[in-house]
């Protein structure tokens, strides 16, 4: 169905038919297929690695500190721990640096002015962290691989190593068993296998543990560094290092009274007088940054299963999205080939497609339709136009022909009756002559206005006054109804020929003793001018006619009412240039009312002169 003005509204389309709905939920289909399949074969091939891998990083992270540390504590400084930082790297595949407490580099894996990672990673201080006494773990205390002073000479270690060899072989003779150990200090001890206490002691008391004289130096000096810690003295001295293996004696310390081991206070000097003692020989504390061991590479390793399975399922997503983009592609691509193939006929085919769908291509498809109905009609319209035009013109020339053939044969005398006759047919040709050039300046959008205010009351009494005498010669009775104060911004030249055109049409087709009534009034913002006749009315189907050029309620196109056919459609044009509308209702046998609707403006502030 089309609208008024010949041209079929736009209908909504469902959402659920929409093209761009359909689009949009295949590429959602396909991004969700894609992200799921990528999850699953990531999260297939990842989880056990990552689990795997994280208990081996912890594991070397901690062999890393642990092995430092006793680099730390064998070394007064970390002048030659580059190999060591190197041969760890390499090994555990960790990118590994140490800085100082201030933040120097003291070494580092990755190439030189490699940004360290964000965050470190531990302290490496053997005099405050033990990682050898429990591995993978950060205990406080003195890593007991410091040892400093006490480390045994040669011959000392040989004598150690002896005498733990003596123990165990006791331990094995009376029933039980044992085994040595090697402490960081060279110090070799023997350790009981399942072995009753009762065996213990007496293989103890067999084998006198002493305190090498090495021992016994740095023993005394570390009690030397007790004493002034302590308030007082005491007589005994609990071992101070399981690694030394002995315990002091009341001769080790002399002078010292009785305090036991276990007094928190005696404990605290204890750690501060061993720490003092040791910070000569152990190197000082450092950073430590782990992290990859080449930060800069983008990429990972797979094995040739993981390899395959991404192959195949990127290999199953791409299918699926060929084949649902190729099936959306083909659908989408059939009736724009029908349109193609439609529009490349000879246009006097007027082809037209079928519409079998109802979404965005559905509805192109039925716009083409439209328009080529419009075209067909439209060029209908031209091939009417031009042979109205051509009887219009041919009409009166035909007139103006004959009578002055006669006139030249000698037939007829030229008349003041003939000349007028002529005359009116010259005028005739003048006035669609005219008509047609305001409609081609109408199509051009040439038309020239000149507005300024206008009064719609002076307005109507003008064309009122203007055919007051044709009205009466056809015995019509004319009334003009306007009052004051109506203002518009129009061209009072074209307005005039506006009321002028309705008010001729409306006398034309209204029969003696009718009524033609001009009338003006308003809304809110809008100038309301009317012409009301008495006439025999429009008939409903030639109402959208009405503007047409050249159209006439009298299909025999008669020219017996007069009138070129054009006066209406030159309305439509001037009415549309000053921005209103002009509108037609009829009831057959009730005559016609032809309505302008202009914008309205205020009074102006001084009267025109």
């Amino acid at each position: 169905m089309t609208g008024p003005d010949g041209v079929t509204p736009v209908a909504r389309i469902p959402w659920h038919r929409s093209l761009l709905v359909r689009l949009l939920l295949t590429s959602v289909a396909i991004a969700v297929l894609s992200v799921g399949a990528t999850a699953w074969l990531a999260v297939q091939l990842t989880t056990r690695a990552i689990q795997e891998e994280r208990g081996q990083v912890l594991s070397d992270d901690s062999d890393i500190l642990r092995r430092l540390s006793g680099y730390a504590a064998a070394h007064p400084d970390w002048d030659g721990v580059t190999s060591t930082v190197d041969t760890l790297s390499r090994n555990l595949d960790r990118r590994v640096a140490l800085t100082t407490a201030g933040g120097r580099l003291i070494a580092d894996s990755a190439a030189s002015g490699t940004a360290l990672p964000a965050r470190a990673s531990a302290t490496v201080d053997p005099l405050r962290t033990d990682t050898y006494t429990e591995p993978g773990a950060q205990l406080a205390g003195i890593d007991p691989r410091a040892v400093g002073p006490y480390r045994l000479s040669s011959g000392e270690v040989s004598e150690v190593s002896a005498a733990a060899r003596r123990r165990v072989a006791c331990l094995t003779k009376f029933g039980g068993g044992g085994h040595t150990e090697r402490m960081p200090s060279g110090r070799t001890v023997a350790v009981a296998d399942g072995t009753s206490a009762a065996v213990v002691a007496q293989c103890a008391d067999a084998t006198d543990d002493a305190v090498m004289p090495s021992e016994r130096t740095a023993l005394v000096a570390l009690g030397k560094l007790m004493t002034g810690c302590l308030q007082g003295d005491f007589k005994e001295l609990p071992k101070v290092d399981p690694t030394l293996g002995a315990l002091f004696g009341d001769d080790v310390v002399p002078g010292i009274s009785d305090r036991t081991i276990g007094d928190q206070q005696t404990q605290n000097c204890l750690d501060s007088a061993r720490r003092t003692q040791l910070d000569s020989y152990v190197a000082p504390p450092a950073t430590l940054y782990l992290g990859d061991r080449e930060q800069q590479r983008s990429g990972f390793d797979l094995s040739s299963a993981n390899q395959n399975k991404i192959i195949g399922v990127t290999g199953l997503v791409l299918a699926v999205t060929i084949a649902l983009t190729a099936l959306v592609a083909v659908r989408l691509v059939r009736p724009l080939r029908a349109l193609t193939a439609a529009a490349r006929q000879p246009p006097e085919h007027h082809a037209r497609v079928d519409v079998t769908t109802k979404d965005e291509t559905g509805f192109l498809a039925a716009a083409f339709n439209d328009l080529t109905a419009r075209r067909e009609q439209m060029e209908a319209q031209r091939k009417a136009m031009v042979s109205d035009i051509a009887h219009e013109l041919r009409t009166p020339l035909t007139n103006i022909r004959g009578w002055l053939e006669v006139t030249r044969d000698g037939l007829l005398d030229p008349d003041p009756g003939l000349i007028a006759s002529l005359h009116d047919e010259a005028l005739q040709l003048q006035h669609i002559i005219d008509d047609l050039r305001d409609l081609a300046a109408g199509d051009a959008g040439t038309v020239r206005l000149h507005r300024e205010p206008l009064a719609a009351d002076e307005l109507i009494g003008q064309v009122a006054a203007a055919h007051r005498s044709r009205a009466e010669a056809a015995a019509v009775h004319l009334r003009a109804e306007a009052g004051p104060g109506l203002w518009m911004d129009a061209d009072p030249v074209r307005m005039r020929q506006v009321l002028g055109n309705l008010v001729s049409n409306a006398l034309r087709h209204t029969p003696a003793r009718g009524t033609v009534t001009l009338s003006a009034w308003h809304t809110a913002d809008e100038a309301v001018l009317t012409v009301r006749d008495t006439g025999h009315g429009i008939a409903p189907e030639d109402l959208p006619h009405v503007f047409e050029r050249f159209w006439r309620a009298e299909k025999s196109r008669s020219r017996r009412t007069g009138g070129s056919g054009l006066g209406l459609s030159i309305v439509r044009q001037f009415v549309e240039a000053h921005d209103g509308t002009v509108t037609v209702d009829s009831t057959p046998g009730s005559g016609a009312v032809f309505t302008v609707r202009l914008p309205r403006v205020p009074e102006p502030a001084e009267p025109r002169p």
